[in-house]
């Protein structure tokens, strides 16, 4: 019987998610793990009888994990279908994308890569920075949980999966450090891109330069001004 969730989400965003899926369903059991360890320490029984739900989460659920739940797993990711992986926002910055997003979907063994379940979209302004594409993003992954969280927090079915397909590269931390590793013939326009992308990385990933044998960490302004954001879009339906 379906009676649990599990929810993977930051201190910040699992009190008003857990809320919302209480909310729903006054009766489910909501647990809230915050590392890996803390999640394959959940009991076998207890999975049997769960559904968990990634909500903004670095947590990568184990194989195992995924068996051994009776109701399946969802992900929310900050990005759309065009870039999974780890950190999508800083990459779209570095592509200078014109459009970004957040997607729902199963999740699988490997990171980014089930049925997709649902899609927002918005726009970029030219210029757009990291900060900029992570706000929009979180609020895009709000307005999807908002939506199915009715389902997931009392309907046992499964949802149903688009006729979205994942595309586009899958980022991950080695790319990053690849992109922070300047050359020191590096181009003007190369280096502004890499460091509009990544020179707010977090985890200590920072671009750098070796000249003669000395190193040199790039430091990023006190403040930097964000381009002027678009109208409040109006409530959106999925888009395929």
């Amino acid at each position: 019987m379906f009676d649990t969730i599990i929810l993977l989400a930051g201190e910040v965003e699992a009190q008003p998610v857990s809320g919302l899926l209480r909310q729903h369903n006054p009766q489910v059991t909501v647990l809230t793990p915050q590392s890996r360890h803390e999640l394959e320490a959940i009991a076998p029984e207890t999975l049997r009888r769960a559904r968990l739900i990634g909500f903004l989460t670095p947590v990568v659920v184990s194989e195992p994990v995924l068996a051994a739940l009776g109701y399946g797993a969802y992900n929310f990711h900050p990005g759309p279908p065009e870039y999974p992986g780890w950190l999508p926002s800083l990459f779209a910055v570095y592509d200078r994308a014109t459009a970004f997003g957040a997607t729902a979907h199963h999740m699988a063994a490997q990171v980014d890569s089930g049925p997709i379940v649902g899609v927002e979209r918005f726009a970029l302004p030219a210029g757009a920075t990291v900060e900029y594409v992570e706000k929009q993003a979180f609020i895009e992954s709000v307005r999807l949980m908002w939506r199915f969280g009715p389902a997931l927090a009392k309907d046992p079915a499964p949802l149903p999966a688009l006729p979205v397909a994942w595309s586009g590269r899958r980022s991950t931390r080695a790319m990053l450090r690849g992109y922070c590793d300047i050359p020191g013939d590096i181009g003007r326009d190369e280096l502004d891109r890499r460091i509009a992308a990544f020179g707010h990385a977090p985890l200590g990933d920072t671009p750098t330069i070796i000249v003669h044998g000395h190193t040199f960490r790039y430091v990023p302004p006190a403040s930097e001004a964000e381009p002027a954001a678009p109208a409040a879009p109006p409530p959106r339906k999925a888009v395929a």
